[in-house]
């Protein structure tokens, strides 16, 4: 190694930002250091979060849920550097404190009236990310050079010198000591079903919109009028139903009576929703607590540790999932006791032994949660939460579209108003849930947690509660079925392909909808072996390996890069490199975001900064200890 060490990253989005400013955070005037950061798209904001995306698209969380700076909560080695969250920054920027941000007049529009429980777009985002990186960037002693590189990197290939080499697109090449992995969500190789559905639509002449980030994908083929059924109804289908109505130069209005309407531009498609569950994801909540302040009551360090010392295989549904469950119950029951005892029966204290008599679908506990709580809508089922049609047959379409209607008008009285907190409670419990299953090591799971239950039933049911739309978003919603736009689905349903195009049904409800478009409206899972990212998909097939599981249920790869708690690449044959590492969602570490909510000990910031010093370590960096 050189006296002036070098370091590449491998993306410049806000992963790379924070990893960034965490490596920076451990210098010192005597750190000599090169770090080069390669992305095609802007530094700090990355794909995702880009300016160049269309004005209509929103965060799903507040401005003042929103930071890339660690604070006095995190338990983190490196060294605590606070920053303001973005409604913090938002008002610096608006008493003229921050003379080197320049909105564009859309962006600074939206800044002067947007308050900390605004929804900002994700273009104003951009400028926040931008200013993060340029202030990381601007911390750096004289002995740290960064370059920005916008292009691609093609290929990392070893040196003889233990070094290695870092292909660009451009055909330049970076001779570095280190590499960081930072990319985020990546288009990857169509799934079979998804290659399956193409290929019936090209040879049939129907349109096939398969799953994709939502901003990037080819709407100009749903032609205006046309009938298009939508799988999915979360954040992706939000942004569809947005861009192919307002984007499409519809507009929203509200009367006089405070109802809000939508003005067709007669350029719309009509888009009927459908997904397994029948309803979008929970509206984000508005509410603050106004009783006791949160805490694990159920899904404890000690009840954790337990499971970890268990000597067992742990599977999730067996082993976790009743622990949740009793855990979102405490987070709920205990805002409604402590927060509105007026609307109750006896205490939290007399009630809260009540709920660990049962287990958490108990029919006696539905009758004891009867007595306490006698407004239905302040009690709270977890079965019913969760698939709120599951045991629903409908008559017939008309009844099925009024019931998913009023599901949405409840949800959103529910998740907004104060009077309603215990939303909020069920939303930290939920929160304190997934941090703390982040404290059981990985090679605890068994194969099928791992393959499936993991990855894509708790993670998709933690986001149908926890990450839902803005709430306008779900009153636009019911504005656009107001005006025959958007058209239910159902629960389960299944899509089919024949000589009239897909046919979408649903086994709660007769009859189907035919139409001749098709969108699948959910971001591809995260591969990294079938990324269409170059320098990923050598990661994990040449430098690497992949996330494996191996039992009597389920074999196979999960496609994702093995590596260690620090982020050091894991080759085949389990030892770490010590110079390659990677941070992301295409990593088999517990998927915790590119950015978080300020105070809240956020795994995303611990996280990175524990891959951060591990790369300072490797190249020598100074590495002063959290006090």
């Amino acid at each position: 190694m050189t006296d002036r060490p070098r370091l590449v990253l491998v993306g410049a989005g806000p992963r790379a930002a924070m990893l960034l400013e965490r490596l920076l955070a451990r210098a010192d005037d005597d750190t000599r250091l090169e770090i080069d950061l390669v992305d095609p798209h802007p530094a700090g904001a990355g794909r995702i979060w880009r300016h160049a995306q269309s004005p209509l698209l929103k965060l799903n969380s507040m401005t003042r849920d929103v930071t890339v700076f660690t604070d006095d909560s995190c338990t983190i080695d490196g060294p605590v550097r606070p920053g303001p969250s973005l409604h913090e920054w938002l008002e610096r920027w608006r008493t003229g404190e921050l003379p080197d941000v320049e909105l564009d007049e859309l962006s600074a529009a939206e800044a002067r009236v947007l308050d900390a429980e605004g929804f900002p777009t994700r273009r104003l985002h951009s400028h926040y990310l931008d200013w993060c990186f340029r202030r990381a960037a601007a911390s750096a002693p004289a002995g740290v050079t960064i370059r920005c590189h916008v292009d691609t990197v093609a290929s990392v290939r070893p040196l003889v010198d233990g070094r290695h080499g870092v292909l660009l697109e451009s055909g330049r090449e970076i001779v570095t000591d280190a590499v960081a992995y930072c990319l985020g969500h990546n288009e990857r190789e169509p799934d079979p079903a998804s290659a399956r559905l193409a290929a019936a639509a090209a040879g049939g002449g129907l349109v096939y919109v398969p799953p994709a980030y939502t901003a990037d994908a080819d709407l100009s083929r749903l032609a205006p009028g046309a009938d298009v059924i939508v799988r999915g109804m979360g954040l992706a289908a939000v942004d569809l139903v947005v861009l192919l109505t307002q984007g499409r130069g519809g507009r929203f209005d509200r009367g006089a009576d405070g109802a809000l309407r939508y003005l067709p531009s007669g350029r719309e498609p009509r888009l009927h929703l459908g997904s397994r569950r029948g309803v979008p994801y929970r509206s984000k909540v508005t509410s603050v607590l106004q009783g006791d302040p949160p805490r694990r009551e159920v899904l404890t360090p000690d009840a954790v540790a337990a499971l970890v010392a268990s000597g067992r295989p742990l599977d999730f549904d067996r082993d976790v999932w009743p622990l949740i469950a009793a855990e979102l119950l405490h987070g709920h029951y205990r805002e409604l006791f402590t927060g509105h005892p007026e609307r109750v029966v006896g205490t939290w204290e007399e009630f809260r032994p009540v709920l660990g008599a049962y287990a958490w679908d108990d029919p006696a506990l539905r009758d004891a949660i009867a007595d306490a709580v006698p407004d239905p809508l302040d009690r709270f089922d977890v079965a019913i939460f969760d698939r709120p049609f599951a045991d629903v047959r409908f008559a017939d379409a008309g009844e099925m579209q009024r019931s998913v209607y009023d599901h949405i008008v409840d949800d959103l009285a529910l998740r907004t108003t104060q009077e309603r907190s215990p939303a909020q409670g069920l939303f930290l419990a939920a929160l304190l849930s997934f941090m703390a299953l982040a404290e059981i090591p990985a090679e605890r799971w068994n194969a099928r947690s791992r393959a499936h239950t993991l990855p894509v039933r708790w993670h998709t049911f933690f986001s149908y509660l926890a990450s839902g739309p803005p709430p306008h978003r779900l009153e636009e919603l019911l504005a656009l079925a107001d005006a025959g736009v958007v058209r239910f689905l159902g629960p389960d349903v299944e899509v089919s392909i024949g000589a009239r195009g897909f046919a979408a049904s649903s086994s709660h409800v007769p009859g189907e909808t035919v139409a001749r478009a098709l969108v699948d409206a959910w971001l591809p899972a995260s591969d990294a072996a079938l990324s269409t990212n170059a320098a990923l998909r050598e990661l994990v097939t040449v430098h690497g390996s992949e996330l494996r599981v191996t039992d009597a249920e389920y074999e196979g790869s999960l496609g994702r890069v093995r590596v260690a708690d620090d982020g050091r690449v894991l080759r085949a044959d389990g030892s770490a490199h010590d110079t390659l590492f990677a941070l992301g969602p295409f990593t088999s570490l517990t998927e915790a975001g590119a950015f978080t909510r300020p105070a809240a000990n956020s795994l995303s910031l611990r996280q990175t900064d524990t891959v951060a010093g591990a790369i300072a370590s490797r190249l020598g960096v100074a590495v002063p200890v959290a006090s």
